[in-house]
């Protein structure tokens, strides 16, 4: 009995160690979904997929970034890639520009602003999407009020969880608000984030991403100007080498859609069939899209396009990178490094069957011009009525 007794007690030591060493491991900055630094979680990569080895010969002539911040951001990094190769000051900084749109009319970058269709989606969705959210507050809620025998409210819970993104993210505190949750909390709470911007941002409707197909078009006019000039040979620093932009985390998803990133194939098929995408499974499920990994503080995505000698099956190839890590394309057969006719056949020409003024403002235009046909209609109807001698009057309209 005794020797029982140990063993049991043998036993539940061992698994109350490991699940120590489990919390012990678990890093709270890994789990912000979209508030998370970048330098946290930019190692954070799929170990199963292998990246394309670079033929040899082949060499970058175009580079494509789309990286989040805007303007203070975009300043940061010319002052970076350019110093040490200018003349001022003890850095030798070189002077660069850099040019904004209008947020009300920019297309390319701010097309979320720009898209009455969208906005009216997103705002009619948001009740929605805080009903689906609504259960996995109520059950941490109710275990935060077991625990600490405090009368918390789900908007206690809101906003010690909006605190403990703030303090982990921006001041590596992890130690106040966090610690009131525990790991399998934590993962649950990032799941509800994930899932926001997978419906608000992602896959969950076409809309999300099809308005930044004037982006993907400019993407692709750029690399077929960098190849003209390489087949007129054009002499090098007569010609544009890399387009660098910078925006924010609203501009980075839905350009990821584009491409179609974070999809298997099958996933990928739907899409272009213009069919929905299951939500983001629950916990403790694994699932590909994760906001740490789609978007977090500065994430980006690179597109480089290589120049290949003639003896290859291909001239010129698109290697996609994100968050600096190379990432497979569904729609390139699982490859990061895609033949440019390819790439332009299957990923890019499907989108643009879709016109930007037929996504954004189409459905909204007719609908402003209906109250103006009611409005003649009416009119008609009461100078046809004066006629039969009736006293309707002009009020009614």
């Amino acid at each position: 009995m005794k020797r029982a007794m140990a063993a049991v007690l043998l036993v539940l030591l061992s698994l109350l160690v490991h699940s120590n060493a489990e919390e012990e491991a678990f890093d709270v900055r890994q789990h912000l979904s979209t508030v998370s630094r970048y330098g946290v979680v930019k190692g954070i990569a799929d170990s199963s997929f292998v990246p394309s080895k670079i033929p040899n010969g082949c060499t970058p002539i175009h580079l494509n970034l789309v990286v989040p911040r805007a303007s203070a951001s975009a300043v940061a990094f010319g002052m970076g890639l350019f110093s040490g190769k200018g003349r001022l000051g003890p850095g030798r900084h070189r002077a660069f520009a850099v040019t904004s749109e209008s947020r009300a009319s920019d297309t390319k970058l701010r097309f979320h602003d720009c898209c009455q269709n969208y906005k009216a989606f997103k705002k009619s969705q948001e009740p929605a999407v805080d009903k689906l959210k609504e259960p996995v507050y109520d059950e941490i809620t109710s275990a935060l009020r077991r625990r600490y025998r405090l009368n918390f409210t789900r908007q206690d819970t809101t906003s010690l969880w909006f605190l403990c993104k703030q303090e982990a993210s921006l001041l590596n505190v992890v130690d106040q608000a966090c610690a009131l949750f525990s790991p399998s909390e934590v993962s649950l709470l990032e799941w509800t984030d994930d899932l926001e911007a997978f419906i608000l941002k992602g896959y969950g409707k076409s809309i999300n991403y099809r308005m930044g197909v004037p982006l993907l078009e400019d993407v692709v006019q750029s690399m077929e100007q960098a190849v003209k000039a390489e087949e007129e040979k054009h002499a090098p620093g007569s010609y544009e080498k890399a387009r660098l932009r910078f925006a924010h985390a609203e501009t980075v998803i839905p350009f990821s859609c584009l491409l179609g990133l974070f999809l298997d194939g099958s996933e990928f098929e739907k899409i272009q069939r213009e069919q929905a995408l299951p939500h983001p499974p629950k916990p403790p499920q694994k699932r590909n899209w994760r906001g740490h990994t789609v978007a977090p503080f500065g994430g980006n995505n690179m597109l480089v396009l290589y120049s290949c000698p003639a003896n290859t099956s291909n001239k010129h190839f698109v290697q996609v990178l994100h968050n600096e890590h190379p990432i497979p394309m569904p729609g390139c057969d699982g490859t990061d490094f895609c033949p440019l006719d390819v790439f332009k056949e299957r990923i890019v020409a499907p989108h643009l069957k879709h016109d930007y003024n037929s996504v954004c403002n189409v459905k909204l235009e007719q609908q402003e011009q209906k109250p103006v046909a009611s409005k003649l209609s009416q009119l008609f109807r009461w100078m046809f009525s004066l006629g039969n001698g009736d006293k309707s009057s002009l009020d009614e309209l």
